[in-house]
């Protein structure tokens, strides 16, 4: 078994005996651990009790953070003629059709948000594979095929952020940096939780949210008291 390096052992040392917290109490601990050389982005997961394999239990959707995530989105556009240049004006990092696709295909992937007007969809599917695993699909669902390309542009780069339900009904998602003054961080948790809570699928039984747990890039990961979380 690898030896944790003196690092690791003082983080998970420090969230020994810690669960259920509060968000505030959460944040401060979670801040308080993360002392790596670069500013570690907090990420907040939720357990839900949902299977996404039936379509009517899947969870999925979008919410614009208050106060931003911190991090830098670039934004690949698939568009032509006027649309195009909409999206270079509106700030868009990549801009293309065919010759996007084909780059795309050979493995360059420099991007972290994909935009379509929804004619360029014929050419987008053929991508399902490779920008569907990675939750970098297009969707109407989420405002990512859309004619108004400047208004998708603006809402990623502005702290927008996507959510998706994994296999095991694990959402998760940066919802900051652990520069960030603590209140901002805990806006922006509960205004991610509680979109998560909204797009509570028809199909969902039982206890929906059963889990909240918070941590940094390098830090242990702690549990939130759920009714903290979601303000119930």
């Amino acid at each position: 078994m690898a030896k944790l390096g003196k690092r690791t052992r003082a983080a998970r040392e420090a969230v020994i005996g810690k669960e259920n917290l509060s968000v505030a109490d959460a944040v401060a601990l979670i801040k308080s651990n993360a002392s790596a050389k670069f500013d570690e982005t907090i990420e907040v997961a939720l357990n839900l009790g949902v299977d996404p394999r039936h379509a009517d239990q899947m969870v999925r959707g979008t919410v614009n953070l208050p106060n931003g995530t911190g991090k830098t989105v670039r934004v690949a556009v698939f568009a032509r003629g006027d649309k195009a240049e909409e999206a270079k004006a509106a700030g868009a990092d990549i801009v293309g059709a065919e010759d996007l696709m084909e780059t795309i295909q050979g493995g360059t992937i420099d991007f972290d948000r994909c935009i379509a007007t929804p004619d360029m969809m014929p050419i987008v599917g053929r991508l399902g594979k490779v920008l569907g695993p990675r939750n970098l699909m297009p969707n109407p669902k989420v405002g990512t095929v859309t004619m108004d390309v400047a208004e998708a542009i603006k809402a990623a780069k502005g702290g927008q952020v996507q959510f998706k339900a994994e296999k095991a009904g694990v959402v998760h998602a940066g919802v900051g940096k652990a520069s960030f003054d603590a209140d901002k961080l805990e806006e922006n948790i509960r205004a991610f939780v509680e979109a998560v809570s909204r797009a509570k699928p028809a199909g969902a039984k039982g206890t929906y949210m059963k889990k909240v747990s918070l941590s940094s890039t390098m830090g242990a990961g702690v549990s939130v008291d759920v009714s903290s979380a979601t303000g119930n």
